[in-house]
């Protein structure tokens, strides 16, 4: 009999965010296939003798290729182990979730998918930021600031004018380039904007800026990977009320 697998978001970082069914699941794994973003912590609800591979999966570091990982989870459900693919996040929030559920459908495996609290909503909540709110922000978007090989990226004119809340993972290397064509699109320097490191976790840190000087403050703060970018007038909202804005900083300076 062929084995199962599941796709588990081990959430943004704080361990106790963790889902009831994803502390079960994790419990009856025989084999655990866990990313770097994913805290390790989670690993306490696994069972004793539990084989756990680190496939690494973190922006700028070592990581298996993901046609090894896919390989991995192939290999053990064909010998009928249960496999738990424990990711941080959400699985199917740019964590290659939907990449592997084909690969193994495609192989008669069994998949399921067991979600996640994404950073994209529960890392801006620690400062007390809103990603929507009826006066100031109709909607949300989350999106990803890391651009592929082939140039490829979002359209950031198309985002500056949508006058949402910009969500935006993977996007630290980036953050002067995408701050300059945001404003270039027509999104004012003075739009609140925020960077997020380590999320929820004890060692968060997080840098609240203006959008024209917010690749300064990351800069000037140290933040670095793993980060959140969020840029909206919600966060002004935040309950650190260190926004600074393009004027202000000028001055500063």
């Amino acid at each position: 009999m062929t084995g199962k697998v599941f796709l588990i978001g081990a959430g943004p970082g704080d361990v106790e965010l963790l889902t009831l069914k994803a502390v079960r699941l994790i419990k009856q794994a025989d084999l655990v296939l866990i990313d770097d973003l994913a805290n390790p912590e989670v690993l306490q609800f696994a069972a004793p003798d539990v084989e756990v591979v680190h496939v690494g999966k973190r922006c700028g570091a070592h990581s298996a290729a993901q046609h090894e990982i896919e390989a991995l989870m192939l290999a053990a459900a064909l010998e009928g182990r249960t496999v738990a693919r424990i990711k941080g996040g959400d699985p199917f929030i740019f964590g290659r979730g939907g990449e592997e559920m084909q690969t193994l459908c495609a192989a008669g495996i069994d998949v399921e998918v067991v979600n996640g609290i994404t950073s994209g909503s529960a890392v801006p909540a620690t400062l007390g930021i809103p990603l929507t709110h009826r006066h100031c922000a109709h909607g949300v978007t989350f999106v990803s600031g890391h651009s592929h090989k082939d140039g490829d990226e979002p359209d950031w004119a198309l985002l500056a004018r949508s006058a949402m809340t910009l969500v935006i993972y993977m996007g630290l290397n980036h953050v002067s380039h995408i701050a300059d064509a945001l404003m270039a699109g027509g999104l004012s320097g003075d739009t609140p904007a925020a960077a997020i490191q380590y999320g929820t976790r004890p060692e968060q840190r997080q840098a609240l800026a203006s959008l024209a000087t917010l690749a300064l403050e990351v800069e000037r703060r140290g933040i670095g990977s793993p980060a959140l970018l969020i840029i909206g007038q919600t966060v002004g909202l935040a309950r650190a009320k260190t926004v600074i804005s393009s004027t202000q900083h000028k001055e500063l300076t």
